[in-house]
């Protein structure tokens, strides 16, 4: 468990520093390129939003090609930070390219971030999809569900409970003259229905 821990912990710490240094050249670029204030700050944020976005698209399984277009873009103006603030660049004299791929930056992430978040999933048609939002829906009611009545089951009748119940019903024939019917049956016996039926069944 411990060493388990002291992995997760290693990894939580090189994940850290590696943000913060990304966040860092990030910072410096914008600022030499002309972004001062909290506007070179700002730079870094949009950077790994974007990336952070891009790479929620590709986890979810939905517009692969666009996570993966925006992913691509997201990481290389990060790796492209880092290695120009490796002293490949004179940091005191940003080139007019790198001022004008900084100065619309921002249009670039907007697109992005818009596209990610409202893009259509890979397998729908986003033709299909709009008509299926303009057009109403009309249900057509399901028809009511018909309960299967259970079979009970078979009900074991004592052979003497048989011939007392039948004793039983000849009595009342005689004195009615009408044949017995199970409720009375069943209540001159004492049973729970289910053997009323089944002795009645059997008479």
């Amino acid at each position: 468990m411990r060493a388990q821990l002291a992995r997760v912990d290693a990894v939580l710490v090189q994940a850290v520093i590696a943000a913060a240094l990304s966040f860092a050249h990030l910072h410096d670029i914008a600022s030499s390129a002309g972004q001062d204030g909290w506007k070179a700050w700002a730079y870094p944020i949009s950077v790994d939003l974007l990336l952070v976005a891009a790479w929620r698209r590709l986890r979810s399984g939905n517009a692969k090609t666009s996570g993966w277009c925006w992913f691509v873009i997201a990481l290389t103006a990060s790796l492209g930070a880092n290695v120009a603030t490796a002293g490949l660049l004179d940091m005191h004299q940003v080139p007019a390219w790198l001022r004008i791929l900084v100065a619309g930056w921002p249009a670039v992430a907007f697109l992005g971030g818009t596209l990610l978040a409202h893009s259509a999933p890979a397998d729908e048609d986003p033709v299909d999809a709009k008509d299926r939002c303009e057009a109403p829906s009309v249900e057509t009611p399901a028809p009511p569900a018909v309960e299967a009545q259970p079979e009970r089951p078979a009900v074991s009748v004592p052979a003497a409970l048989v011939e007392h119940a039948r004793k039983v019903a000849a009595e009342h024939h005689t004195r009615t003259g009408t044949p017995i019917d199970t409720p009375t049956l069943r209540a001159r016996l004492g049973v729970p229905a289910p053997f009323a039926e089944a002795i009645a069944a059997r008479l």
